[in-house]
């Protein structure tokens, strides 16, 4: 596979445009209305749509795994929102304050070649086909109480240490919900920021493989890629959107791996593992747009992302895509793009313990005019 772009060469890559493929109109100025819930501005433009509510099941929810060979949970029309409330923790719930390391690894033993997570989906976007382009309004990401991070035991071979410590370890944690706050030790504060670590869709098949056991359509939802899912883009929160790729007719949206909060390469394997009292999101399909690898974009900033297994791969994919975005969307020269990366685009690593290592690239609106800022949007 190109690990820049999927089922072309990498001179094909680059004759198309790379992240884009090819040039698109540029975004209406956004919406700048107060949004509900975030205290901050929206870019979302408000209203419409019907509202569709997705339980977590057994039914809906599967075990570390995307399996586009489901039946759609439900089909939604573009503009609509889906309300994802009460989700589950980690092995269909069964994680609960208190379980020790010992089964928590156990559990992860006992599951090979799949996630831990507990991934609810599909849901379909009715005409979304290859070449669409789904837009993600993260429109309210609420945690609950409680969350862990957790090391397994060096002997699974997880986290970005293993030989460095042999014993596990499952911390839990309080969280403050009202005051967005959970205490880590005595004087140590941390400031909650939640957000899903695993959004996405189905990919193409026959890019990752099957997991023993597995129909051929079946994939874990442990390594991120072009289909976005497991990125662990900690900035992805509330107020926040995803532009992802679809490989698959109806697109089918995957979600699961609840955090309320992530450092940057997420070094354990875990961040603040959670579940969720509700994430609420709109789905916006735009047709046969090019876009080759997923973006995020904040009031503050695009973000756009590199997966590979080699670190320094993902790291030039991720730059690639900079240089595409600002090419595109800034009318800059493929040179220019390249200095101002080197000046003002910070490439921070998502995660290091997914197999598919990630970078993503932010790249700050302020530095760009308003009028300039207003014209420029990855659709």
């Amino acid at each position: 596979m190109d690990h820049l772009l999927s089922a072309r060469s990498r001179r094909g890559f680059l004759k198309a445009g790379g992240l884009f493929g090819a040039l698109a109109a540029a975004a209406p100025v956004l919406s700048r209305a107060r949004a509900e819930g975030n205290g901050g501005y929206s870019l979302f433009q408000q209203g419409g749509g019907r509202v569709h509510v997705v339980e977590s099941s057994y039914e809906t929810t599967k075990w570390g795994i995307f399996d586009s060979n489901l039946p759609d949970i439900v089909q939604i029309e573009s503009g609509d929102v889906v309300s994802y409330p009460n989700t589950w923790s980690h092995f269909l719930n069964d994680l609960q304050p208190g379980m020790p390391i010992e089964e928590i690894a156990r559990l992860r033993l006992a599951h090979p070649g799949v996630g831990p997570h507990s991934i609810i989906g599909p849901v379909g976007v009715r005409d979304a086909e290859p070449g669409d382009v789904l837009e993600i309004q993260y429109l309210r990401v609420r945690p609950t109480d409680w969350a862990v991070c957790f090391n397994n035991p060096g002997a699974l071979g997880t986290g970005a240490l293993p030989d460095a410590f042999p014993q596990g370890q499952a911390k839990y944690f309080d969280l403050d919900t009202a005051n967005n706050t959970s205490e880590f030790a005595p004087g140590i504060q941390l400031r909650l920021a939640p957000f899903q670590g695993t959004m996405g869709v189905a990919p193409a098949n026959g890019v990752f493989p099957t997991p023993p056991g597995h129909a051929y359509g079946v994939i874990s939802s442990v390594p991120p890629g072009q289909h976005a899912g497991n990125v662990d883009c900690r900035e992805a929160g509330e107020g926040s959107r995803l532009f992802v790729p679809v490989f698959q007719r109806g697109g089918k949206i995957f979600t699961g791996d609840s955090h309320a909060l992530q450092g940057d390469g997420e070094v354990t394997l875990t961040a603040m593992e959670t579940a969720m009292k509700e994430i609420r999101v709109r789905v916006i399909l735009h047709k046969q747009v090019a876009l080759a690898w997923p973006m995020h974009e904040t009031p503050d900033a695009w973000i756009v992302h590199g997966t590979n297994p080699d670190l320094d791969i993902a790291f030039r994919i991720a730059l690639l895509n900079a240089i595409d975005f600002l090419e595109a969307r800034a009318g800059l020269t493929r040179l220019d793009a390249y200095a101002l990366c080197s000046l003002a685009v910070s490439f921070r690593v998502t995660q290091v313990v997914n197999g598919q290592k990630g970078i993503y690239g932010v790249i700050p609106k302020r530095i760009f005019h308003p009028q300039l800022r207003a014209a420029m949007g990855v659709i």
